[in-house]
């Protein structure tokens, strides 16, 4: 079977994306977006919905930190990734291991879903 050329361009997206959040480069992640694309860190309800002001407003309010992506796999308009995000909240270190779903759309992010467990981060947050 030959590859996916749409596939192996959105895969190439995504990782460029993620290198985008650990920058904090907004002018870039407003580019990879739909004009109705939705951002939801599924413990959450929904951080972001369309793209405007408000993403660079996540972008600045998100802890700095590193984006280590361990697996992604790409599928036509589908991406998957795993990965292990390093952050620092409340002045401590914090090891969000993740799973994003990215749905695509005429080569630009429509749906960025992420599954994580909210424990590790609500800890950092109650530590005095």
């Amino acid at each position: 079977m030959a590859p996916d050329g749409r596939a192996e361009a959105n895969d190439e997206l995504v990782r460029d994306f993620m290198a985008a959040w650990e920058r904090r480069d907004t002018g870039f992640i407003l580019d990879c977006l739909t004009e109705d694309a939705v951002y939801h860190s599924v413990p959450l309800t929904p951080i972001v919905k369309g793209r405007h002001r408000r993403v660079g407003e996540t972008v600045r309010r998100r802890a700095a930190g590193r984006l280590e992506v361990r697996h992604q796999v790409a599928s036509g308009d589908v991406v998957m990734n795993e990965r292990t995000d390093l952050i620092t909240r409340n002045g401590g270190p914090v090891t969000l291991p993740i799973c994003g779903v990215f749905e695509m759309q005429e080569g630009r992010i429509r749906a960025w879903r992420e599954y994580f467990d909210l424990t590790p981060a609500k800890a950092a947050y109650e530590q005095t």
